[in-house]
């Protein structure tokens, strides 16, 4: 049985957590700040119409403005009130419920690979410890020979960068390119946050 994620273990907690969670979200939305950047750095290295895996979708502010700029996108989430607000908010994209770790999107109907997964708002660290590696080998089954993989998140969250690389390492991909932001600035061993751009080593 795999582990239960951080984050489900703080839903778990206090049943109110994802609600909220979503209602920060469309708070954010209402006061027009800026919730697509993640977005724009993945449609900058994607080609038209490329088939995009957005991995721990959330309540779909990546997926939504990836679909709507043209982009085929798979959102997947293991919270169901995280998916059911993204597909109220985001029509378009395939919205689905399911774990990172045991991610078999071919048993659900779909069945290409994609040509970049993207893994932003810190996901990776509310993955359970022992499924890390476990989650990125699914990713990489999941995606295209020449795609890529972008992943974000911030220092200070009980996962190091260099233990994430050596994860990534494992599970077969090799980073192209490591940021300190996602409007592209270079990483340096003082960075607070790293997006690490993968590909399949």
């Amino acid at each position: 049985m795999v582990e239960k994620s951080i984050w489900m273990q703080q839903v778990a907690a206090d049943p109110g957590h994802s609600h909220w969670y979503v209602e920060r979200f469309r708070a954010k939305a209402r006061a027009g700040e800026d919730l697509t950047g993640e977005a724009r750095l993945v449609d900058a290295m994607a080609p038209r119409g490329a088939r995009i895996l957005d991995a721990g979708c959330g309540p779909g502010r990546l997926g939504g403005y990836l679909a709507k700029v043209g982009h085929h996108v798979v959102g997947v989430d293991v919270d169901p009130v995280l998916i059911d607000a993204a597909k109220q908010d985001y029509p378009g994209p395939d919205w689905l419920v399911g774990d990172l770790a045991e991610l078999d999107l071919p048993a659900r109907g779909v069945t290409e690979r994609f040509d970049v997964i993207v893994s932003a708002g810190n996901v990776v660290t509310f993955l359970a410890p022992s499924t890390r590696v476990q989650v990125l080998a699914r990713l990489r089954a999941h995606l295209a020979v020449d795609g890529r993989v972008v992943i974000g998140f911030g220092a200070n969250r009980d996962y190091e960068f260099t233990e994430f690389l050596a994860d990534a390492t494992e599970a077969g991909f090799v980073p192209d390119l490591l940021l300190s932001t996602w409007d592209a600035r270079p990483f340096t061993d003082d960075s607070d946050f790293m997006v690490a751009v993968l590909r399949p080593s």
